[in-house]
């Protein structure tokens, strides 16, 4: 597993400054206020002023500090430290007071140690870690008693398909790695990234089961025939300003969401 988290760290920190000078990402614009977040999850949290949030696998900090400027006390996570490094200095430079932690999720409660009211993670996430159960553990591990643990995903049926969602190439169920080289990214696909990476399908059975299992109870379950995001090829937008495939709009999952309690 050490070698597909070093693989990973490697590419999102080639990754990390074609987003902050991305048109995809805007921090020019996310400075002058925007809020980076969806209606998914501001729907499903509501209001988190005054409330604990962790979140995990944040990136280069814009959803964190988008939560930030809402009220919620944020630690934001991420294994690559070039995106923790521009985290904390757009923090700094907006007055905020996020925190910011390099970490992978699976080694996180040796670098931590506080719990929190809301566990968050979103969009693109849990493809790149192998293991569901170890996951669900953490999140486990760092919610109080009662506390909220949300996911917004992209669907694990969209994954089957090729780049144009025309073949299916890949499982539905987690059959190992899934080892490809990455040419560009979603963010800026003229720039250059060529560098390897792993990552894995999970079914929705499997993320149910993780987070089931460690005590943890499913009180909402969505799926979305979209994406907000404009992060796949052969995409087209609908009347909401929103994603879909073309030629299957309406037809296919995209993303999912999911909102759990900690008896």
């Amino acid at each position: 597993m050490g070698k597909y988290i070093e693989v990973n760290r490697e590419l999102w920190n080639k990754k990390t400054p074609l987003h902050v000078a991305s048109k995809f990402y805007d921090v020019p614009a996310f400075k002058a206020g925007r809020s980076t977040l969806n209606p998914a999850e501001l729907e499903s949290l509501g209001d988190v002023k005054g409330k604990s949030m962790l979140h995990l696998q944040c990136h280069f900090g814009l959803d964190s500090l988008s939560w930030a400027r809402m009220g919620a006390k944020v630690t934001g996570v991420d294994l690559s430290d070039l995106s923790i490094d521009e985290a904390r200095k757009l923090n700094d430079e907006l007055s905020l007071d996020a925190e910011f932690v390099c970490s992978n999720v699976y080694d996180l409660k040796d670098v931590l140690d506080k719990k929190f009211d809301i566990v968050f993670t979103s969009y693109g996430t849990i493809g790149w870690l192998p293991d569901l159960n170890r996951w669900a553990e953490i999140v486990s591990h760092f919610l109080k008693p009662g506390g909220t643990f949300f996911i917004a995903e992209f669907h694990p049926v969209r994954w089957m398909y090729d780049d144009d969602c025309v073949n299916i190439d890949y499982s539905y169920f987690n059959k190992g790695p899934i080892i490809e080289e990455v040419a560009a990214s979603y963010a800026d696909r003229d720039r250059a990234v060529n560098h390897l990476s792993y990552g894995w399908n999970h079914p929705l059975s499997d993320v149910f089961s993780a987070l089931m299992k460690q005590n943890l109870t499913i009180t909402e379950f969505k799926e979305y025939p979209y994406s907000y995001y404009n992060c796949f090829t052969n995409a087209v937008q609908n009347e909401a300003g929103y994603w879909e495939m073309k030629g299957l709009e309406g037809k296919m999952p995209l993303m999912y969401s999911l909102k759990a309690a900690k008896k």
